[in-house]
């Protein structure tokens, strides 16, 4: 007689649904209820659970060891390691392999898989290649010869993942599949989100026990369908489609509303399902993500603020030095001084500083300012400026429609009302637009980027400083964006306009939170008549951060740099384009340069490009935000690979339907900017 013994996988760390297996069901864990059914097995001689060492599996080792079971503990990232070392003490013929998110395994159904592998005399035998069962049955018999040659044989990181892909990917074995007489592959019985826990417990809630089988779960289904509907919308075997950013991702858009604190880094604004959402690691260009895989960052640079490249040695040794010597006491940081003082002499013009730590922030500190030194409420804007109530009032048109469009399709939800006409847009260029809303309106605030896709066209920016000083209007910049890509300091000094208030932040820090508000002193003293204060505003990190940012770009010259390489990447892209017979429309700041080709198609070409990018190791888009770290070597493998997808754009535009090359959701698009 054969030695069965049988290999339950399970662990409390879950990407997706942590602690699943520990999850009530029926007043017992999810494992007592899967050991329970398996165990009426008449063909398994042992159960085994296999586990590993992570602390946080402890709670479901008490609980196995305390019902009778053994329990094996090995190593967190070689599955295939942790599972022959659980099943070799116990020198099986056979091992059957049960997965832990699947309570409601049928010991019968069990039994008869082992009894057709040994009448197949196969080396493997499931039920799963291609699946007839319900998903949530799954199960796997193999030779323990079989496991020994995979766990001595298999060397790339995917086949120590997974115990059995050696095995079934090997022709050397034998291998056979046991269908079931029906098809039930769509119906779901795992427990892999907290909605497949829904169901499992309405079906056993309906029961009352834990003696039912498959088929009677199968009839059920049919007899009251409205148990199952929770998890219809997810998908079988996603898990093993998805690495563990996205399995994090969709644990995340769970507990946080919108999956994440930012609207650009959301995976479905480049590959929907696909983008690795979370990093481990960044450094230079370069970012790991949480499976270990390296990619080259030609894509957003941490949303624009890491002009010197990730990790920048100097900058980082600045921060250590300030967390040894403490972030935050009782007392000021000396480091908020030495920044307002070197952002003053980078800024002649200002006399006067207010650090926050965000660009929203800075705009709304900006804002308030300058309303209370013009003594009137209403702001012209032009641009991007950030969530807060002021800016987003521009979208309280009558009848509650959008009028700024500020976000495509964004309502303007949670702003009071009573702000609606505070706020008024223009287009940049377009002088006449100002001058309309100064003369209709009682303006107080000039509101604007001084650059964002086009340059400014027949003086307009000297125009509207004229008209602000000529009707006493406060002119502030928002450089949060544009300020030290192109000079040291703002991008106003390029053209030689100079404003009342600017506000800088992304670039600043080098990736650490600093945002500043600089001001004449005449405008910036009103800070005193009204209340602008917070407690994380006096933290010593982010200016410890800026002042080291701001010698390293000053003596690297990294302005210069990142000019220089954004307007070579947008002339090999347009180069790129003509080869392939693509129009491409090159724009923006040569630091933050981005393309756009005119076609019905660009959204579908975006997404083509991200995907096909990501499988050679770049985050990429129609955008780069340049730094330092971009160097040629990198670009000359960029645009080698960017080739071949842009050969296959060039296929579409000749009739050739995008959808022969897209494997993805066509990505959710951003912002639409008021120039």
């Amino acid at each position: 007689m054969s030695n069965v013994v049988a290999v339950v996988q399970a662990r409390m760390g879950s990407t997706r649904f942590p602690g699943k297996v520990m999850q009530p069901i029926g007043g017992v864990p999810l494992i007592e209820l899967l050991l329970t059914r398996l165990s009426r097995s008449r063909r398994i001689n042992r159960i085994v659970v296999a586990t590993s060492t992570d602390p946080r599996n402890a709670p479901l080792v008490r609980h196995v060891g305390s019902l009778g079971y053994a329990v094996f503990q090995g190593s967190e990232d070689d599955v295939l390691d942790r599972y022959y070392r659980a099943a070799q003490p116990y020198a099986p013929d056979v091992v059957v392999r049960i997965t832990g998110d699947c309570p409601l395994i049928d010991a019968q159904l069990v039994d008869c898989i082992i009894d057709y592998f040994f009448e197949q005399k196969v080396d493997y035998a499931s039920n799963v290649e291609p699946p007839s069962f319900p998903d949530g049955l799954d199960t796997e018999v193999f030779t323990f010869a079989a496991l020994a040659r995979a766990w001595s044989s298999a060397t790339c990181p995917e086949e120590r993942e997974h115990v059995t892909m050696f095995i079934r990917r090997c022709n050397a074995f034998r291998r056979s599949n046991y269908s079931s007489a029906g098809t039930h592959a769509g119906e779901r019985w795992t427990v892999d989100e907290p909605a497949d826990l829904q169901v499992v417990r309405a079906i056993c809630e309906h029961f009352g026990s834990t003696q039912f089988s498959w088929r009677d779960v199968l009839d059920l289904r049919v007899s009251n369908p409205c148990l199952f509907e929770a998890n219809q919308s997810l998908t079988r075997n996603e898990g093993a489609a998805l690495g563990t950013g996205q399995k994090l991702w969709k644990r995340a858009k769970r507990i946080i509303p919108g999956g994440n604190m930012l609207l650009s880094k959301r995976p479905e604004m480049f590959l929907p399902e696909q983008w690795p959402a979370y990093f481990s690691k960044a450094k230079g260009c370069r970012i790991w993500d949480l499976d270990g895989r390296e990619y080259v960052d030609m894509s957003i640079m941490g949303v624009g603020t890491n002009t010197l490249g990730y990790g920048h040695s100097e900058v980082d040794d600045a921060v250590r030095e300030a967390v040894a010597n403490g972030n935050m006491s009782s007392l000021n940081c000396p480091e908020e001084v030495y920044l307002a003082e070197r952002l003053i002499e980078l800024h002649p013009w200002a006399d006067m500083v207010r650090l926050a730590r965000t660009g929203g922030e800075a705009n709304a500190i900006a804002v308030r300012i300058a309303r209370a030194a013009s003594g009137r409420d209403k702001v012209a804007f032009c641009g991007y400026h950030g969530w807060h109530d002021w800016y987003l009032a521009a979208n309280l048109g009558d009848e509650k429609s959008l009028a700024g469009h500020l976000l495509p399709g964004l309502e303007p939800n949670g702003v009071p009302q009573y702000l609606r006409g505070s706020v008024l847009p223009f287009n940049y260029n377009h002088f006449e637009e100002l001058e309309a809303l100064v003369r209709d309106h009682d303006i107080g605030v000039i509101m604007m980027e001084v650059v964002r896709n086009v340059e400014p066209a027949d003086d307009f920016l000297k125009k509207v400083r004229r008209l602000a000083t000529e009707k006493g209007i406060v002119l502030a910049f928002d450089e949060c964006t544009s300020g030290f890509r192109q000079t040291l300091g703002g991008l106003h000094k390029h053209y030689g306009v100079e404003p009342d208030v600017a506000m800088f932040g992304k670039t600043l820090g080098n990736g650490y939170a600093i945002t500043a508000v600089l001001g004449r002193r005449e405008v910036m003293e009103h800070a005193q008549s009204t209340f602008i204060s917070s407690t994380f505003w006096t933290e010593r990190i982010g200016p410890a951060a800026a002042l080291k940012t701001l010698e390293v770009m000053e003596r690297t010259a990294s302005y210069e740099q990142i000019t220089r390489i954004g307007g070579e990447i947008g002339a090999r892209w347009r180069s790129l384009g003509a080869k392939h017979g693509i129009e491409v429309q090159t724009g923006g700041l040569p630091a933050m340069i981005a393309f756009n080709i005119d076609s019905a198609s660009m959204r579908a070409y975006k997404t083509l490009i991200s995907q096909e990018m990501l499988k050679h190791g770049f985050l990429a888009g129609t955008s780069v935000y340049v730094c330092t770290e971009h160097r040629p070597e990198i670009l000359e493998k960029y645009f080698d690979r960017l080739d071949a997808i842009f050969a296959m754009i060039g296929e579409c535009e000749r009739g050739r339907p995008v959808g022969d090359f897209l494997t993805a959701q066509l990505c959710d698009t951003g912002f639409r900017r008021l120039n």
